[in-house]
């Protein structure tokens, strides 16, 4: 399968760079281990366990997802910017600058 070192985003800019990263297979693991722990969650809620039992869950489901964008964001940053800085990809901080705003909210 070949791919295309232009992607278009969906506010319709091109990218001129892959995006692959170092770190994708510990993104896909961290983020199946958190599918299945909202699946667990969901079983707790069908099993109306305690209220303050799910939260706790829920809270800790709501870390492991940020620790992955965190990861997610390093890579991003140590490859697709370094990488946009060096071509003057201007484009690529503008969009940085509104996912940082999307994932801090």
């Amino acid at each position: 399968m070949e791919i295309d070192s232009k992607q278009v985003h969906s506010h319709g800019h091109m990218h001129e760079h892959v995006h692959s990263h170092e770190h994708t297979k510990a993104v896909l693991n961290r983020m199946s281990k958190a599918i299945g722990h909202m699946e667990s969650i969901k079983h707790m809620i069908e099993d109306e366990r305690d209220c303050s039992e799910v939260l706790i869950q829920i809270a800790a489901v709501r870390a492991a997802i940020n620790n992955i964008g965190k990861i997610i964001l390093q890579d991003h940053i140590n490859h697709c910017v370094v990488d946009a800085v060096e071509t003057g990809d201007v484009q690529v901080l503008k969009d940085l600058e509104e996912a940082i705003g999307k994932f801090i909210k």
